[in-house]
């Protein structure tokens, strides 16, 4: 297996954590970051699979005509859109 070294800037909070993490898994900073981002390769990776699995042939044109036939409505109470400046 071929290992590429990529310089990494972590937020001292995040870093401190990741320390504690692999500190109580018992294996090294190094190790731990490697596990954690290969673990979030692999669940972006299968949720892409699903996904392009369950649109089978269909296409984003075919999402919009589906989308094209939602009636137009107000949203619910609390499901509002904030407008432009809100935080």
């Amino acid at each position: 297996m071929s290992k590429a070294t990529y310089p990494l800037k972590l937020p001292l909070s995040v870093k401190e954590a990741a320390v504690r993490l692999a500190k109580a898994d018992g294996v090294s900073l190094n190790q731990w970051i490697a596990s954690a981002v290969a673990q979030k390769v692999g669940a972006v990776e299968t949720a892409a699979d699903f996904l392009r699995k369950r649109a089978g042939s269909r296409s984003g044109d075919d999402f919009s005509a589906v989308l094209e036939r939602v009636p137009s409505s107000k949203p619910e109470e609390g499901d509002e859109l904030p407008f432009a400046g809100e935080h």
